[in-house]
């Protein structure tokens, strides 16, 4: 009986050491791990508590360790003298089982203090009643608006490919900027560059580059383009078309527009251009080769006694040659208007098929667009045309020494079924003799000093 009173009273006593020492344990850790049963926030020291285990045969014991000296800061008024450890004795377990589980999301987390409301004076409360997001760049958050937020993941621009890809796999904008763990050099600078452009030209993919495109687009040719075309390729067909060059000093020229330029247009109310000289060359010098001046029909030559010469006009349209019509009884001031009532009608788009029927020459000029030189094309049923080309300064030999003169490519092309070389090539060297000395053009083209010594 004795023994069974015995039995008895230490299965009381280990139930309410049990007891008591789950208590404990449960104590233990609350105080390890948040310390919320203290007056004063937990505030975990570099190097707190350390665990062990250790093992007594078929049973293992978890021990923590703390220092005294981290503890006496929650015992005051208690002295350890002595002593710099306490050791825990947590729990028991069976060798083999599962010891415990550690949370690894937490890492160095501190535990989050209490907010205090902010009041209505109190310059956080406007701050923390605002702040709806936050985004982070190198490890640091930086707290914006979810308006602010919203807008920047609208400027974000997504290429189409990068769209298509991004909704396979099921991303969004976050997605993919929380994807980029690390923010490089080049990113910074790419983003600078864009931001000093400003954005004229996007630059999509990240890489500065526009994604080749594979579009293509379609209209219908206008009239006037596909019945130019058609006459552009008779002539190819149906002439022997042959270009022949030279070159023009455009010194003098030049000079007299810079000396006589304001009286010019204070008497005549128009400029002095470049293109009134080369149309009275070429006027002189049609009379003294008639050859240029005629066109072919059927098996006839027709040579007109008059001169009806075109300007080749660029539009809007394409390419129209409107007529000067008897250029032969024309001055400067008379070209020079003419040629501006017809770059009037071009540009307000009035110019009728009756200003662009007949006409015996045609002068051309590409320099206005940069030209150096080119071979033009014959505007039938004419037989000849005459190209003009850019001015520019360039070295060459004047009377045994090399000067700089502003310098013309002048190109004539002709029909060489009624022309032959040596009216091609007289022609453009009369224009090249005039243009250099412009007052044999007062002589139709002759040498004044032939003509006063009857040579």
């Amino acid at each position: 009986m004795t023994k069974r009173n015995n039995i008895a009273a230490w299965l009381k006593w280990s139930s309410l050491m049990g007891v008591l020492y789950c208590c404990l344990c449960f104590f233990a850790i609350l105080m390890a791990v948040q310390g919320g049963l203290f007056p004063e926030p937990w505030d975990p020291p570099p190097s707190p508590l350390t665990a062990g285990i250790a093992a007594t045969g078929r049973r293992a014991l978890i021990v923590l360790t703390w220092p005294v000296a981290k503890i006496k800061r929650y015992l005051p008024g208690k002295s350890l003298p002595g002593v710099d450890y306490a050791y825990f004795f947590i729990t028991g377990f069976a060798v083999g089982s599962v010891a415990c589980k550690i949370n690894t999301e937490a890492g160095d987390q501190k535990p989050k203090k209490p907010e205090k409301p902010a009041g209505k004076n109190e310059p956080g409360a406007k701050d923390s009643a605002s702040t709806a997001g936050s985004a982070v760049v190198k490890g640091r958050e930086k707290k914006v608006t979810g308006n602010q937020a919203a807008s920047i993941h609208d400027k974000v621009k997504i290429s189409p490919l990068a769209k298509k890809l991004m909704e396979e796999k099921n991303l969004s904008v976050e997605d993919i900027i929380e994807g980029l763990g690390r923010i490089t050099r080049e990113d910074v600078d790419l983003v600078a560059g864009i931001n000093r452009q400003e954005g004229p030209a996007s630059l999509e993919d990240g890489a500065g580059l526009k994604e080749a495109s594979r579009e293509v687009t379609r209209q219908r040719i206008s009239v006037l383009r596909r019945k130019l075309s058609q006459r552009l390729v008779a002539v190819k067909n149906e002439t022997a078309m042959l270009t022949t060059f030279n070159e023009v000093d455009m010194s003098t020229i030049i000079e007299i527009r810079k000396s006589y330029q304001g009286h010019f247009t204070e008497k005549h109310g128009v400029k002095l251009g470049f293109m009134s000289f080369f149309v009275k060359a070429v006027t002189k010098a049609l009379k003294l080769y008639p050859n240029v001046n005629s066109y072919i029909d059927g098996e006839d030559m027709v040579s007109p006694e008059y001169c009806d010469i075109g300007i080749a006009v660029q539009t809007d349209k394409g390419l129209m040659v409107p007529m000067l019509r008897n250029t032969e009884g024309m001055g400067l001031a008379d070209i020079e208007t003419g040629i501006l009532e017809l770059a009037e009608k071009a540009r307000k788009n009035r110019i009728s098929i009756e200003d662009m029927t007949g006409g015996t020459f045609t002068i051309t000029n590409g320099g206005v667009f940069g030209s150096l030189l080119s071979t033009p094309i014959l505007n039938p049923p004419q037989s000849a045309i005459l190209g003009m080309h850019n001015i520019t300064d360039r070295p060459v030999a004047i009377s045994g020494k090399v000067e700089i003169r502003p310098m013309m490519y002048i190109a004539l092309s002709y029909d060489h079924r009624i022309i032959d070389g040596r009216d091609s090539v007289g022609f453009l060297v009369k224009i090249k003799e005039m243009l250099e000395d412009p007052v044999k053009m007062l002589s139709g083209g002759r040498d004044p000093a032939n003509l006063l010594l009857g040579l």
